[in-house]
């Protein structure tokens, strides 16, 4: 990162990485903490779409390269949890808000993502605060971690996809402890209603519904989906 006559940071083009980043001043777990974040992340899809309609395979979405509000109020109701001491999974980390969040309210996380890139981010943020974690790509539905039990699985957005949710699922009937919950994070989308139908049709689950209140937007809060395995 590199700063300005003024002093305000500006994005560092020099990374090793494959994208421009910068340091983005975020509220985590009470305080302002610094979060690397890709500078350019409107670009990041715009070159994606292109790519894709040139025929190139592979290419995904870079939707992590957000930091959603979804993270925000998932970072808020872990206020609300006994994390503490506990072992937690994050997927689909993009940025890592919420599993930092988790580590600074002394859980042991795992931060995952489907993608390499943004897991680049996570542990530059995670250097910068001096904190640690177990960071990998895992791929939902196909990737296990064996043996590995979790009482809390977190996932900050990750149901805008009809696609995603066997996937989903699957990993979290494999990794989830016995009477663990699932929190789930989204911002009210439609498709977290379907979500909420879908769920409803496995009776292995049993569903519950809160609410976060984020100070930048009260008229829109985060709707915080709670899942446990019914014994």
């Amino acid at each position: 990162m590199t700063s300005n006559a003024s002093g305000e940071s500006t994005p560092d083009t020099h990374s090793p990485l494959a994208f421009p980043w910068h340091w983005e001043d975020t509220l985590i777990a009470g305080r302002v903490r610094p979060l690397a974040a890709a500078s350019d992340p409107d670009g990041m899809l715009l070159d994606a779409c292109r790519r894709q309609d040139e025929g190139e395979e592979g290419v995904i979405d870079p939707f992590w390269a957000t930091t959603w509000r979804a993270a925000s109020g998932l970072d808020r109701f872990l206020d609300r949890v006994d994390i503490h001491g506990k072992r937690v999974l994050e997927v689909g980390c993009g940025t890592g808000h919420a599993g930092i969040a988790a580590i600074l309210r002394g859980a042991e996380v795992t931060m995952t993502d489907g993608v390499a890139d943004p897991l680049h981010l996570v542990r530059l943020s995670l250097s910068r605060l001096g904190l640690k974690a177990n960071v990998r790509v895992f791929r939902l539905g196909e990737d296990k971690l064996e043996g590995e039990k979790f009482p809390f699985i977190l996932g900050s957005d990750v149901t805008y996809l009809r696609e995603l949710w066997p996937a989903l699922l699957a990993s979290a009937e494999e990794h989830l402890a016995d009477g663990g919950q699932l929190l789930l994070s989204d911002p009210n989308r439609v498709i977290g209603n379907e979500f909420r139908e879908w769920i409803a049709d496995y009776p292995a689950w049993d569903y519950h519904e809160e609410s976060v209140v984020l100070e930048d937007d009260p008229e829109h809060p985060i709707r915080i989906m709670r899942l446990t395995r019914r014994a």
